[in-house]
């Protein structure tokens, strides 16, 4: 066995590609989606560490060309969902056994793995499998989650160090177990790093996991899975499943060693899976840890003072970035009269000079929402507001599903600060305006705070410090991530520890010590060194 006390190598956050026109990472990036688009990709689900097909085939699409095929995937039934637990069970002693720095080896084998060979191949799957653009992909699929395996490595030896004070004759010591049971990871489409880390921030902590991607995300899940075994993950250790939602949840829901869940999605499934849960806690060992990061419904606010430039840069990038796609997407601003005509003009010249289209050109900056049921969604807001007399339509407001999911970036502005689109997650590209008076910023703030039933992000753009200290100080509990003069979305692990509280999570801080410690089950140890003999005190005498 080895011994010593570890050092792991000091992580830095993943220098970003720009595939600006000329660079080799351009050129690497345009030949990798060729490759993808000239192949049908035959997708199993990895159980035990085996290939497994159930022959009951889900076609692939991008969502800019959904008339193109990317592959197939093998759907998940209950004997799959069952298999899946069984071989994690199967792996998880051998596996928690391993001394934590081999584990920490492997992820960090797998973080050079993307950062190096595979970092062109997972990009790619993300921009087709997901439409998203080269910098979108680049920031997610490749340096977030390169980022969250190196800094998840650095927190864990963190965790482990901390260690109580011992009295004389004393020796305490905390050893922290991984928890009793599977862990099963249900992960979203739009963020492939959220998919990567879901199950693998709990494997690190010796944990083992049932894993479930979303439908719209298992052509970039295949390829985190071969990272994965190659980077030396051991067979059963992580199970990637693609069972239906109800499929999955009556089987994981119901066995004895559910011991956690990790979750991104919508508020309405996790609150449906925490009642699931507390029907059952009388089923479990243990009580299950139960982690969320949910919905958003996130402002920009902006002080009469805010800088123009800054203000519209903030909005156009927070709120149609991927489509506005992103938990933390802006979706409602509010601006001051004073700036309102001029900001207008520019959002509506901004909003024009967006180039849409499919990923596979670089030059688009806004591609397709996920799908169907999405696109579908977004247009019934969009017309329902179009034939709303109270409702003014600033820009955009066309959309159109013959070849992809495609709706332009659209913003509308409502007399009523509760109107629907400003209270309601749409996760798309509507944007909602509210424009008060000048002198009415801090009543603005407290409709804010009250408006949704969201806390996960926030900014406030203003050059007034009394006004950034009152917006900080109204909006203490509205935002788990608060922004002063940038936009509400972009967190980088290590530097802005991500997750909301009310309808938008349990705010356990993807990116941080605070979430790998939900992962763990201290036990306190307490050793004496020359215990008494006698049981009566000096008092006593």
């Amino acid at each position: 066995m080895a011994t010593g006390f570890f050092k792991i190598p000091t992580p830095i956050n993943e220098p970003i590609y720009s595939y600006a026109p000329g660079t080799p990472e351009r050129d690497a990036l345009l030949n990798q989606l060729k490759k993808m688009r000239s192949e049908e990709l035959d997708v199993p689900m990895f159980i035990g560490g085996k290939e497994v097909r159930s022959g009951n085939m889900v076609r692939l699409a991008p969502p800019h060309d959904h008339k193109h095929t990317l592959g197939h995937f093998h759907r998940s039934d209950a004997s799959h969902v069952t298999d899946a637990i069984n071989a994690a069970l199967a792996a998880k002693d051998k596996w928690a056994a391993m001394q934590w720095q081999d584990r920490a080896a492997i992820f960090l084998k797998a973080a050079d793995l993307l950062a190096g060979p595979y970092r062109y191949v997972l990009n790619g799957a993300t921009m087709l499998g997901q439409s998203k653009s080269a910098h979108q992909a680049e920031i997610d699929s490749a340096c977030e989650l390169i980022d969250f395996w190196r800094f998840n490595v650095s927190y864990m030896a963190d965790v482990y160090s901390q260690q109580p004070i011992s009295a004389p004759g004393v020796w305490n010591r905390v050893e922290q177990r991984p928890l009793e049971g599977f862990v099963f990871a249900l992960t979203p489409f739009n963020f492939t790093a959220i998919a990567g880390n879901l199950p693998t921030s709990a494997a690190m902590m010796g944990n083992v996991a049932v894993w479930k991607p979303a439908d719209t995300q298992v052509y970039a899940a295949y390829y985190i899975m071969k990272i994965l075994q190659e980077a030396g993950l051991p067979d059963g250790v992580i199970n990637l499943i693609y069972p239906s939602g109800p499929v999955a949840g009556e089987i994981i829901f119901n066995h004895p060693d559910f011991a956690g869940i990790h979750f991104t999605g919508s508020t309405g499934v996790f609150q449906n899976i925490w009642g699931q849960i507390g029907n059952n806690i009388s089923k479990y060992k243990s009580y299950p840890r139960i982690v969320g990061e949910t919905g958003g419904k996130d402002f920009i606010v902006a002080h009469p003072s805010a800088k123009l430039d800054v203000l519209a840069t903030a909005i156009i990038r927070g709120a149609f970035e991927f489509q506005g796609q992103k938990c933390s997407a802006a979706s409602r601003v509010y601006i001051p009269e004073s700036l309102w005509p001029a900001l207008k003009d520019r959002l509506q010249a901004d909003v024009k000079s967006i180039k849409m289209g499919p990923t596979e050109d670089l030059s688009n900056f806004f591609n397709a929402v996920i799908d169907e049921k999405s696109f579908d969604k977004l247009a019934k807001y969009i017309d329902e507001a179009k034939a709303d007399s109270s409702v003014e339509l600033i820009t955009g407001g066309n959309y159109d599903k013959s070849q992809g999911w495609f709706i332009e970036p659209t913003i509308i502005k409502v007399q009523d600060p509760f109107y629907v689109t400003m209270c309601e997650e749409l996760f798309g590209p509507v944007l909602t305006v509210y424009v008060y008076p000048d002198a009415e910023f801090e009543k603005t703030l407290d409709i804010i705070d009250k408006t949704s039933i969201y806390a996960l992000t926030g900014a406030v753009i203003s050059q007034d410090r009394y006004a950034v200290d009152l917006a900080l100080t109204k909006l203490r509990n509205a935002a788990g991530n608060f922004y002063i003069n940038d936009k509400c979305t972009g967190a980088v692990v290590g530097q802005q520890p991500f997750g909301g509280a009310r309808g938008s999570g349990t705010n356990d801080k993807a990116g941080s010590m605070i979430n790998l410690l939900r992962w763990v089950s201290p036990r306190t140890i307490k050793e004496v060194f020359n215990p008494p003999t006698d049981y009566r005190y000096p008092f006593l005498g």
